[in-house]
């Protein structure tokens, strides 16, 4: 006999998107170009060269939308924001149509009883910014506080949960050293470290504006913090996974937590041929306005990755303790993830006992796999409700062991435009039909409405 797992009664349960992966309407009402417009629309940058131009056109439907999250019986929707949308400049004149369509956006909400939880930042930088400089320059940092004024003074006295950035190590490593993402620099870790810098500074700057402008408000940033053990004890192993937790991670924790930033930086530098530049974009103060005090940290988590030193022979590199799972749909995602739920306590439990996070909400967990209607017009994602109830069952014991977890947010509400891989993977609870935009909710979508219901996980 299966004993339901209950959740504490003010827990808060959610979705997820983002603005360019859903809105549309990417040049009209008077929205300025984003990095992703000009990344999408850059033949060979996008599998397919599919862009987010209608995406779920979430920018005229959002009514329609908004109806199938009360369907869904959601306590919190979970949304970005498009600069280039309120700020089409970046700085300097303010766009009111846009302004008005997140004004409409959150009264639609407020009225569906459902909690805004707003992300100022979800990689959708103004294109002229990127011209000037981009993350690598402070100035950005000093336009992030501009635009973050604007639109926080216009929704300050509805929406009380704020996200300043949604994983600024993803803009910084893939939009800067590897250029998967936009704005497709490679190789440039400099780059990529000046960029965490100014998001990070921009963040601490952010924060004390919002709570002026928004008084009583929770302000946060978001995190992506995988599991990401060393494959075996080897000196090679650990030292590798060492340099990746700390430009993916403990760079920006450490940072948070008033600490300086990780001493693997240095090394990773030199190992790249690269000669340090030294601490000069590092600036009397930094460190102290990067750790302003906030009142959440959100994680976003997917996946397990067994970091193992490539560079050294494996009959050189043992004893080996740890490999990944075998290769199925059972362990993988179509994406080619690790299906690991156990990964999510310990990366909370990180959060926790590591840096004394007050408050943690999951903001992401979701997984790609790419059922479609069967004949009778439902979408039996049998995988999608494996993993989200295994993820959730890690969540509540984190809870039953002290963790300040507060809620949780799927990723996605929708299917939708997945960056680098276009329209290949499919990440929602709720069906997309691009060329109809007919939607459907699927069958891990009526299981998670069960879950917030009963408040509960079987």
């Amino acid at each position: 006999m299966n004993t339901k797992l209950l959740f504490p009664e003010n827990f808060i349960w959610g979705a997820a998107t983002a603005s360019y992966q859903i809105e549309g309407a990417w040049n009209e009402d008077g929205k300025g170009e984003s990095i992703w417009d000009r990344f999408s629309h850059t033949p060979g940058k996008i599998l397919n060269n599919d862009t987010g131009d209608v995406a779920d056109d979430h920018y005229h439907r959002y009514r329609e939308d908004v109806a199938l999250m009360i369907k869904l019986g959601l306590k919190a929707y979970r949304f970005s924001i498009s600069w280039p949308r309120i700020l089409p400049m970046g700085i300097g004149r303010v766009n009111q149509p846009g302004i008005d369509f997140y004004s409409r956006l959150v009264d639609e909400l407020l009225e569906a009883g459902i909690q805004p939880f707003t992300t100022l930042y979800h990689w959708d930088l103004p294109q002229v910014l990127f011209e000037a400089g981009g993350w690598p320059v402070r100035s950005t940092a000093e336009a992030f506080v501009e635009y973050t004024d604007v639109i926080t003074r216009a929704l300050g006295d509805r929406v009380k949960h704020w996200m300043t950035h949604n994983e600024p190590s993803v803009v910084a490593n893939l939009g800067y050293l590897h250029g998967e993402h936009a704005p497709g620099i490679k190789g440039n870790i400099v780059s990529a470290l000046k960029s965490a810098h100014h998001l990070l500074l921009s963040h601490g700057w952010a924060v004390p504006l919002i709570q002026q402008n928004s008084p009583g408000s929770e302000v946060g940033i978001v995190i992506n913090a995988n599991h990401t053990p060393s494959a075996s004890a080897s000196v090679p192993d650990r030292q590798t996974r060492l340099e990746q937790d700390a430009i993916w991670v403990r760079l920006y924790l450490e940072a948070l937590a008033g600490r300086q930033y990780p001493a693997e930086l240095t090394h990773f530098i030199s190992k790249q041929g690269l000669l340090p530049e030294g601490t000069k974009y590092i600036q009397p103060g930094d460190m102290e306005d990067i750790a302003t005090p906030i009142d959440f940290i959100g994680l976003n988590f997917y996946r397990r990755t067994v970091i193992r030193n490539t560079e050294v022979p494996e009959d050189q590199n043992l004893p080996q303790t740890l490999f990944p799972a075998p290769k199925n749909d059972e362990n993988y995602t179509e994406i080619g993830w690790e299906v690991y739920p156990e990964g999510l306590l310990s990366v909370l439990g990180r959060l926790h006992f590591e840096y004394q996070i007050p408050k943690i909400y999951v903001t992401e967990n979701g997984c790609s796999y790419s059922d479609a209607p069967g004949d009778d017009g439902l979408v039996r994602d049998e995988h999608r409700t494996r993993y989200l109830r295994e993820h959730l069952r890690m969540a509540h014991q984190a809870i039953q062991i002290g963790i300040p977890l507060a809620g949780y947010f799927v990723w996605s509400l929708f299917d939708n435009f997945e960056w680098a891989y276009g329209y290949s993977q499919r990440f929602g609870i709720i069906w997309v039909d691009y060329e109809t935009q007919e939607r459907i909710i699927k069958d891990s979508g009526h299981w998670y409405s069960q879950v917030i219901k009963s408040n509960a996980v079987d």
